[in-house]
């Protein structure tokens, strides 16, 4: 049986630079989320998201970071349905003004250390308001990060703000646990695999937290199936691969 401790051989096949690339992003980091550790210990590269302004934003960013996983920050964003408290601390609101979008934006970002992106936590109703987006994604350029859009929002602005502003349009395709079985992650999986051979790459959105262990466990006994198929990658690299992008400036660490 596998468990969640496994090392599986990294060997790296002569064609694997020409696999289509896969990259998994798991959100919700932060707040000592069930299924934490099992992420971080998954024998592949995944991106870590992490949410600011909570008790482990910056152990967990920093814990990724030393694992080798690429750190984002999950930037909680007012939703147009949803609880409050799924929303947690900090979080951009549509009646904040231009300079309280932009304080909170900074705050967050040094909140969370390695950060090379940010995506939306919920977010539905900010991602489709050109004037926040506009200056979210005026922070993340001046610090040399991309956003990347959850796709919480059929109608949002934020890819077409982003590549107006030089920026990559980059936004979520697959939702791995939006039904909470381990069966329904491998599913899951092999639909982002089949989308990566058809469109070269692809990027599918996880989450720890109450369910955080099942998704852990779908994804690490898809493993050894998906590594014939596809390469399992950071989203700085899928980024850079589709957009030809780098950071302007270049994050410090």
């Amino acid at each position: 049986m596998l468990s969640l401790t496994s090392v599986f051989p990294q060997e790296v096949e002569a064609n694997e630079v020409d696999k289509p690339k896969l990259a998994i992003i798991i959100d919700d980091f932060g707040n000592g989320q069930k299924g934490t550790d099992q992420m971080l210990s998954l024998p592949i590269k995944i991106t870590v998201a992490v949410m600011p302004f909570l008790p482990t934003s910056k152990s967990d960013a920093e814990q990724a970071h030393k694992m080798g996983h690429d750190v984002i920050i999950h930037m909680p964003m007012e939703p147009k349905q949803g609880k409050a408290d799924w929303l947690g601390p900090g979080a951009i609101t549509n009646e904040m003004t231009d300079e309280e979008v932009r304080k909170r934006m900074e705050e967050a970002i040094a909140q969370v250390p390695h950060a090379v992106g940010v995506n939306n936590h919920m977010g539905s109703k900010i991602t489709g308001d050109e004037r926040i987006m506009s200056i979210v994604l005026d922070v993340c350029k001046e610090h040399g990060l991309f956003f990347i859009d959850s796709k919480t929002n059929y109608h949002s602005v934020a890819g077409r703000v982003a590549a107006e502003k030089g920026l990559p349009n980059i936004g979520n395709d697959i939702f791995l646990d939006d039904v909470h079985t381990v069966q329904h992650v491998t599913k899951q999986l092999n639909s982002a695999a089949k989308h990566a051979q058809t469109h070269k790459s692809c990027i599918t959105i996880g989450h720890v937290g109450v369910f955080g262990e099942r998704t852990a466990t779908g994804i690490l006994g898809s493993i050894p199936e998906l590594q014939k198929k596809v390469q399992f990658v950071g989203i700085q690299e899928l980024v850079q691969e589709r957009s030809g992008w780098t950071p302007n400036p270049l994050p410090l660490f």
